[in-house]
């Protein structure tokens, strides 16, 4: 084909392939390099989760992540897993004590939520015995409501007449200064924010200070219901001085985890963990709540499993350098010839530098196509000076130790074969007088 197309379409067809190969090899790369957005459902009655996750994912952005974040705030807890469990996010921020979790796999533990039953000051209430013929303001409402279940179970609070009653955030002060309830139930962090929250419910001085009431069920509890733990609450944590609680406390605790689908790649999760924990160190200099972010169990029987991809970040199984590349590494002298092939047959398809690479061989058959188109002795004559000066520079070059040079044999039989044809030739041209005196 190179033979009958013009040298400029040889040439534009080359430029067109290239592009199109460099396009190609371009677009495959930006395909697998891609960042992978991932859809979050996060939600807290206060809004600062989803304040959280937002700058998690501004991280991401920044850092230039794998990964991108798309949060969607659902606006509760139990919203959130909600939209989880009916497949319409990829990943959501949930209690373990809330919603349907079957096909949930932890990445990491977010925080832990503490349950707090807190009395007015001044109140007599000191046990959950004592709650007896009361009303428990509740706050979260729905959220709440398997630890009002097994709290209702184990002290039978049924029978003991007490009320729990949903409250919303903004109404809890007024709740509690016009006595329309007698304890209080939250379940939060135990970071300041949230602790400075707890403080605002009540009206203190350094002789009215509120009461924590213990749950010393808790271990019991928390052998029934593995979605929570038994936790003392540390001495002087809701205040300092006086301390409240005067001692550790003991109480039940639940975890915060950030879920993943169980059908989600666990290269893309592993991706995911790693950018967290790089986010991590970033974000709590700024927002002290981001270091209670810790890896989830890792055990076999833990209650919410761990996903794969972020498993293979805790236990230090990520693909090593050889394993994640080895294949490139391999693959990559396969390529490099071939491309080396390719520029070869281009170089030969546009007949480049074919004149300069011509060999004195070349050169000896190209005579005979001129000595069979010969008129005259001359011509011959000056094709058999030709042929000497090829012989004579190509056994310089032999003598001279250039390994490029034709063999003598090769050369003699091809100058052998070129003397046969001029004489040959000398015969026909030697005729065509008498022919032409005879006619």
């Amino acid at each position: 084909m190179s033979t009958k197309l013009p040298l400029w379409l040889r040439a534009v067809l080359l430029v067109g392939v290239v592009i199109l190969a460099a396009g190609a090899g371009l677009f495959i790369y930006r395909y697998f390099t891609r960042p992978i957005t991932l859809t979050v459902a996060v939600g807290s009655i206060d809004g600062e989760a989803a304040k959280a996750m937002s700058a998690m994912a501004s991280e991401f952005v920044s850092t230039n992540a794998l990964v991108r974040l798309k949060v969607i705030d659902s606006g509760t807890t139990l919203e959130a897993a909600d939209a989880f469990s009916s497949g319409k996010v990829d990943l959501a921020v949930v209690r373990g004590d809330v919603g349907d979790l079957s096909q949930a796999q932890a990445v990491v533990v977010v925080s832990h939520m503490v349950v707090l039953i807190i009395a007015p000051p001044g109140s007599s209430i000191d046990s959950m015995e004592n709650l007896k013929g009361r009303t428990v303001g509740v706050v979260g409402g729905a959220a709440n409501s398997k630890i009002v279940d097994v709290l209702t179970r184990e002290y039978d609070l049924v029978r003991a007449k007490v009320v729990f009653k949903d409250i919303a955030l903004t109404d809890v002060r007024q709740a509690i200064q016009s006595k329309q309830i007698g304890a209080l139930l939250v379940v939060a962090p135990l970071a300041e924010r949230y602790l400075s929250l707890v403080r605002g419910f009540f009206q203190l001085d350094h002789k009215k200070v509120p009461v924590l009431i213990p749950i010393e069920s808790a271990g019991a509890i928390a052998q029934a219901e593995r979605a929570f733990e038994s936790f003392d609450v540390p001495k002087g944590t809701l205040r300092g001085a006086p301390p409240v609680p005067e001692d550790d406390l003991t109480t039940l605790r639940t975890s915060l985890y950030l879920v993943a689908h169980k059908k989600l790649g666990a290269d893309l999760v592993t991706s995911l963990t790693q950018a967290i924990m790089s986010a991590r160190r970033n974000l709590m200099r700024e927002q002290p709540v981001f270091a209670q972010i810790t890896a989830p169990s890792t055990e076999q029987d833990a209650y919410l499993p761990l996903h794969p991809g972020a498993a293979a970040v805790y236990n230090a199984t990520t693909q090593s350098f050889m394993d994640e590349y080895g294949n490139w590494i391999y693959l990559t002298p396969m390529v490099l010839g071939g491309a080396a092939t390719m520029l070869a047959a281009a170089w030969k398809f546009l007949r480049l530098g074919s004149r300069a690479t011509e060999g004195p061989l070349d050169s000896l058959y190209a005579l005979s196509r001129r000595i069979r188109k010969a008129d005259s002795e001359a011509e011959l004559s000056d094709i058999e000076d030709e042929i000497d000066n090829i012989l004579k520079a190509e056994r310089a070059k032999s003598a001279g130790g250039d390994e490029s040079a034709v063999d003598d044999a090769t050369l003699n039989v091809a100058a052998h074969r070129l003397e046969s044809l001029i004489h040959d030739r000398r015969t026909l041209l030697a005729k065509k007088p008498a022919v032409a005196s005879a006619a």
